[in-house]
């Protein structure tokens, strides 16, 4: 998430540094890892059956979430606990985490016929454990400019929580953790970086790198296991796997979903397309998707058989494309802007920042 995500806030060209134009290359980014995310999660039920379903999964779940994560650190560089700043994280943030984190229990609630299910802040529902990440990477964003070396001690937190049981929990801990290199690169990326990724010589590199993962990924569909890439308990906690497993599996995931999400960024065109407006409302689709998702688990969406042949695949990826488009939308924006970003001058102070 599974989180851009998702979903940046907002953000401006130039980190957010008070410039009024938007670089339509990194909307585009958004909107196409969105969609991931959407398929990703629409593909799930498909994997069982299928190895072909099984391969492009996890080739996208090796890089999805790593590529949201680091685009959010980009757009965060300029963070620096200024009031006006402070606001934008807990109205952009805070609120929406709060009202979708209780709405989904509300909906669990009503749709498992378990009204006493608890809603808790502290337990992350779902895809809302995105969002519990981006306010703690974002509050420790000094923190990790003010260090020389901020990536190796990102990675080394990031490697040492993959060996402890204890890691999970509460603000789904253990994911903050391990994505957490992810958005400390973002943090330390430059506009030079990504004028040197799209590169002709760049993205003519990309495709057989891409196709290597993919056959990879094919090979090893049979047994490979996605928790690996979910990260959602600690290596510790993975059957058959020792503890100090994840000291090595920790960098080696790492590298690998840095060079995929090279290779997907490397691509993103960096032109005004038709999408490129739908960028700005990832969030919106993020914390949104995820109704329609648990939806189709929760009334059995899936138990028709032709759903689970290959013109079944394309349908449902279709379909996934289609409603996370949707959501990401002007007039769903406008609609729940109120809830997603509100204004909420009455709760601040006023300062000129």
């Amino acid at each position: 998430m599974a989180t851009t995500p998702p979903a940046v806030p907002r953000p401006r060209e130039g980190g957010g540094s008070g410039g009024r134009t938007r670089d339509p290359y990194f909307d585009n980014a958004k909107y196409l890892t969105i969609v991931l995310v959407a398929c990703g999660h629409a593909w799930e039920p498909l994997t069982y059956g299928s190895r072909a379903a099984t391969a492009i999964y996890l080739l996208v779940y090796a890089f999805h979430m790593p590529a949201f994560a680091l685009i959010s650190g980009y757009f965060s560089r300029s963070f620096d606990m200024a009031p006006g700043r402070v606001k934008r994280l807990l109205t952009g943030v805070v609120v929406p985490y709060v009202v979708f984190e209780v709405a989904y229990t509300l909906f669990y609630r009503w749709a498992q016929d378990d009204p006493g299910y608890p809603i808790s802040l502290l337990d992350p529902w779902y895809v809302m454990w995105f969002l519990a990440a981006l306010f703690i990477w974002r509050i420790t964003t000094p923190l990790w400019l003010a260090l020389r070396h901020p990536v190796p001690v990102a990675l080394a937190v990031a490697a040492l929580a993959s060996i402890s049981p204890e890691a999970g929990g509460d603000l789904g801990l253990q994911r903050v953790l391990a994505f957490l290199p992810f958005f400390v690169v973002g943090l330390t990326l430059r506009p030079d970086h990504f004028t040197r990724l799209r590169t002709r010589r760049t993205r003519l590199i990309a495709l057989p790198v891409a196709a290597f993962a993919l056959c990879t990924a094919y090979a090893v569909a049979p047994w490979m296991d996605a928790e690996w890439f979910y990260h959602r308990k600690s290596v510790a906690a993975l059957d058959g796997v020792p503890s100090w497993a994840g000291l090595l599996t920790t960098p080696a995931l790492f590298g690998l979903a840095l060079v995929l999400t090279a290779c997907f960024l490397a691509w993103v065109p960096g032109r005004r397309t038709w999408f490129t407006a739908l960028g700005s409302g990832t969030l919106y689709g993020y914390l949104l998707h995820g109704f329609i998702i648990k939806s189709s688990r929760f009334w059995d969406w899936y138990d028709h058989p032709w759903l689970h042949t290959p013109l079944g695949e394309l349908a449902v990826t279709a379909a996934a494309v289609l409603m996370i488009t949707v959501l990401c939308t002007g007039p769903v924006r406008r609609v729940l802007r109120t809830l997603l970003e509100p204004r909420m001058d009455w709760a601040f102070r006023r300062t000129g920042s």
